[in-house]
């Protein structure tokens, strides 16, 4: 598991492949902090060491990542940390616009 705060390459995002699921590296990332963690079995463990390293849980949303795929297929907003009704959320999927293209812009800062 890494918790990336200054860019990588996607030479070394495909390095990490194959990993728990082959062609897809899990990932959770914290849009308030612009923080972004990868490679673990399950979204909620990258969660518990970004809680851990002070993230709140309302800021950390979990995607899949394709490094092998370009375009929208890189990233898939779907997990199910993602489920949270308090923030009016009831889908493994990211709903909010806003969310999403934090979520992008911060993939795309940290993976280039």
């Amino acid at each position: 598991m890494k918790i990336l705060s200054h860019p990588i390459s996607h030479s070394e995002l495909n390095d990490m492949l194959p990993g728990f699921f082959g062609d897809m590296i899990k990932a959770v990332v914290d849009v308030k902090q612009g923080i972004l963690g990868l490679d673990a079995e399950l979204h909620a463990d990258i969660e518990k060491e970004m809680l851990s390293q002070g993230s709140m849980q309302a800021d950390l949303w979990g995607i899949n990542l394709y490094p092998e795929m370009d375009g929208e297929d890189f990233i898939e907003f779907d997990s199910l940390i993602n489920i949270r009704p308090f923030q009016g959320n009831r889908s493994r999927d990211v709903l909010d616009s806003t969310v999403r293209r934090q979520i992008v812009d911060i993939v795309n800062s940290l993976i280039q």
